[in-house]
């Protein structure tokens, strides 16, 4: 299917495959936050993972051999820092709008652009972000719980982690193989966790349907996606349009969930949105290989 899916997007603009790409990921993000009244964020994310990394791993069909060891090394790190980034981020969206979190997420790369850039234009576009962070601090509005924001900022530290991480990574394994393989670890490190937390009842069919559906959605669509747009579009202009994703965010989990936001929130999530675009279009170079770029694996 996913085969399949990649010659058909060929026909479509490149634009056009980014943002189907994140309106999939944040449609996986919705699905998965419906039910956190039945499976926990922690249960939900390890379904994610794992059935995402069943469906790649049947796609790459990646070589677990003729690597060195550190390779290997760098491969667990990056599946652990997979496995980090999104059950900060779900451990965030349950507390927390979901633009909300996937706004402020955007400080990790936005502070990694920073420390790879001694031009003061990243500068400028970082302290911008950093004035919409400061408005949505329990510090600034009594509306958003404390433990939701300061999760999201840990994602957002994750994925900063998750980018520096990537750039190895491209030149260690060879197109989606490495991504596929560090999903798997990523799955099975969150597997006691979920268990854990959730029990067995997250094995039920009917939950294990709807972790389906999520990792579909949130994981290897929006991939096949990205990819297929990633060698049409320079990367600049793909980080300018994963900036909409904040919006893109609120506006299906307002639909779907209802979920609303104060004047302060939209203001907020603006200048977060503003300084990811700048701080994407001004790059000179891009700071991660373009094998690797994959917003799919960050919010959900």
């Amino acid at each position: 299917m996913l085969r399949l899916l990649s010659a058909w997007s060929a026909l479509l603009p490149a634009p056009f495959l980014v943002i189907g790409s994140m309106i999939s990921i944040q449609m996986g993000a919705t699905l998965a936050k419906s039910i956190f009244g039945q499976v926990g964020p922690l249960g939900m994310v390890t379904l994610r993972l794992g059935l995402a990394a069943i469906v790649l791993m049947a796609w790459q069909r990646p070589k677990l051999r003729g690597h060195t060891p550190a390779d290997y090394r760098l491969l667990i790190s990056f599946g652990l820092a997979l496995a980090v980034m999104n059950s900060l981020f779900y451990l965030a969206i349950a507390r927390i709008p979901t633009g909300v979190a996937v706004a402020i997420e955007f400080s990790g790369p936005l502070l990694v652009a920073l420390l790879h850039s001694r031009r003061w234009l990243d500068g400028l576009w970082v302290a911008l972000a950093a004035v919409g962070v400061v408005l949505l601090s329990p510090l600034r509005t009594n509306n958003l719980d404390p433990w939701g924001v300061a999760f999201a900022l840990l994602a957002g530290v994750a994925w900063g982690v998750y980018i520096i991480l990537s750039a190895r990574m491209g030149r260690a394994f060879r197109g989606g193989e490495g991504l596929a393989l560090s999903m798997a670890v990523g799955g099975i490190v969150l597997v006691p966790l979920g268990l854990a937390a959730e029990g067995w009842a997250m094995l039920s069919p009917r939950i294990l349907l709807v972790g389906l559906g999520v990792a579909l959605l949130a994981s290897a669509l929006p991939y096949s996606l990205e990819m297929a747009a990633l060698r049409r579009l320079p990367v600049q202009v793909f980080g300018v349009l994963l900036s909409l994703e904040p919006a893109i965010a609120s506006t299906i989990s307002f639909v779907a969930l209802g979920e609303t936001l104060t004047t302060q929130m939209v203001v907020a999530i603006g200048l977060i949105m503003v300084a990811a675009a700048g701080v994407s279009f001004f790059q000179p170079r891009p700071l991660v290989d373009e094998s690797l770029v994959d917003q799919s694996l960050i919010d959900d």
